[in-house]
């Protein structure tokens, strides 16, 4: 039987290297304190995951029960489900008008802004100018600036341009087209500075060979750049959604006539009649339809827009 070569080795350089593989104390302790708080973390998001879900599991069953029910069963299940509620909620209660309205308003500022940003991005992300750096830093700090700083403002140019369109050009004017002209001004620093980051990471090399083969800029930008950002553009969509449809400060402060207002205005004004109407399982159905459309396209979109923050143009 042959001897081994840490047989044939002094007996101190095996201790040594014996050693070496050892962690240290310390290192060992920072391990064991990084799996604790990883553990910990992973648990508090579970938690919090799961009380979301019973929450929402609870708004969803409550707006199906009487409102003898709402109080004298409050986790129980409905002995008869009351579909009426949705019924009433979306006519009664104009949720069916104001759903339009949402929809409307929200579709058309969330598409603008990304018609917008994604060219301004683009530009923004290959210009090698130090102004190109100044501009995205303006847009940065634009995201901190807070909504309620700019409700005059925008209180008093939504009325100027509402008289302006009035009495000068149109004769008519919606304050719903000044709420998205709102709303895209709100979205673009978020969205511009987002964009920008992800067409940074996408390589230049890309570019280089499409002008090699005789592609313009246009070219290049709409056929090569856009389809490879669409994890980026779809995050940025989504995510404006979200914000603009649960949006209800401009809307209250812009939109004078009720009619025309969102569905989260909606939704307040419904809860501001429960004084006289009583009708508590119409309000939770109210809150299932602001609520539930957003629960959706994020479980839809919710992978692209991991992929969207973790992988690059090309694996």
């Amino acid at each position: 039987m042959n001897p081994s070569t840490d047989d044939l080795a002094p007996a101190g350089t095996g201790r040594a290297r014996a050693a070496k593989r050892r962690p240290a104390p310390a290192k060992r302790a920072i391990d064991r304190l990084d799996g604790l708080l990883s553990g910990a973390v992973k648990t508090g998001l579970w938690v919090w995951v799961a009380m979301l879900a019973v929450l929402t599991v609870w708004v969803v069953v409550t707006s199906l029960k009487t409102n003898g029910e709402v109080f004298t069963d409050p986790f129980g299940l409905p002995k008869s489900p009351q579909w009426r509620n949705y019924r009433l909620a979306w006519s009664v209660s104009g949720f069916g008008q104001a759903a339009f309205s949402s929809v409307t308003v929200v579709a058309a500022s969330a598409l603008l802004t990304m018609v917008i940003a994604t060219p301004a991005a683009y530009v923004l992300a290959r210009v090698n100018r130090r102004s190109a750096d100044r501009v995205i830093t303006y847009f940065a700090i634009g995201m901190g600036i807070p909504a309620q700083a700019l409700v005059v403002p925008f209180f008093l140019m939504s009325n100027d341009l509402s008289t302006f369109m009035t009495e000068w050009v149109t004769g008519w004017w919606d304050d719903r087209i000044s709420l998205a002209l709102i709303y895209v001004v709100l979205s673009l620093p978020f969205t511009v500075y987002l964009l920008t980051m992800y067409f940074r990471s996408l390589p230049t090399e890309i570019e280089e060979a499409a002008a090699v083969d005789g592609a313009g800029p246009t070219r290049t930008f709409v056929e090569i750049m856009v389809p490879l950002a669409r994890h980026g553009l779809v995050t940025a969509l989504v995510l404006n959604i979200v914000a603009l449809w649960n949006e209800t400060l401009f809307v209250l402060i812009v939109v004078g006539d009720p009619q025309q207002r969102t569905l989260p205005a909606a939704l307040l004004e419904l809860y501001n009649t429960m004084q006289y109407t009583s009708n508590w399982g119409g309000l939770f159905a109210g809150i299932v339809i602001l609520v539930m459309p957003m629960i959706l396209l994020y479980l839809w979109a919710g992978r692209r827009i991991v992929q969207a923050m973790t992988q690059g143009a090309i694996k």
